[in-house]
């Protein structure tokens, strides 16, 4: 069966995302340790709720501040999350490219105010996937679960062998071969880019 969909994880394959970053830029704003903030947040598990939709976005923000101690603005949330991730513009330029002959869509472990909000996080993304651009908590579960890939690609019309799932992470690559995808672990762009040659996903190319 012909690829009819390649399907993009976000952090470490078109951006490089840093906790560290981020977790400073709370502290700045919160006036909390940073130890402080991953416990909140990360270490007690808030974080893997919201990506599995267990709250809605505004109810994530306010829950994010409560747990912080401080009254977090949005654009207090926005401003270290988006110091966090560095666009990585040879990877955004392949997945733009693929969508010239292919359908793409991105697929992310991330919440929903991620999803309201990533035009400005990551200004790029909708830009290059419209509204193709997913978050884990519109499926009610998180990669590596097998079944938050056949729901995506429900979502997008296609069938598990159609669809081509690009991660850095191994296990999210054995959840999506688990659920029927073709699926690649990203390494490097230049490899990437003899992945979709092979494959025929980029333009000017034909399948081997």
């Amino acid at each position: 069966m012909s690829i009819s969909l390649v399907l993009f994880d976000m952090n470490d394959v078109l951006c490089r995302y840093d906790r560290a970053t981020r977790i400073a830029g709370l502290s700045a704003i919160a006036g909390r340790e940073p130890e402080v903030i991953k416990a909140a947040i990360w270490d007690s598990g808030y974080e893997d709720s919201a990506d599995i939709g267990a709250m809605g976005a505004d109810d994530y923000l306010s829950g994010f501040g409560e747990r912080i101690g401080y009254p977090l603005t949005l654009n207090d949330w926005v401003g270290p999350l988006r110091g966090s991730m560095t666009p990585l513009p040879a990877a955004l330029a392949l997945a733009q490219q693929v969508g010239r002959t292919v359908r793409i869509a991105a697929l992310t472990n991330n919440n929903f105010l991620v999803a309201r909000e990533i035009g400005a996080i990551f200004p790029t993304m909708p830009l290059i996937f419209g509204s193709a651009f997913n978050v884990s908590a519109e499926f009610g579960s998180r990669k590596p679960d097998p079944e938050v890939y056949r729901r995506c690609i429900a979502r997008h019309d296609v069938q598990p062998a159609a669809t081509l799932f690009i991660d850095d992470n191994a296990a999210n690559v054995a959840g999506a071969e688990a659920a029927g995808l073709l699926a690649y672990r990203h390494t490097s762009v230049e490899a990437l880019a003899g992945l979709l040659r092979q494959h025929g996903l980029l333009p000017g190319t034909r399948s081997t």
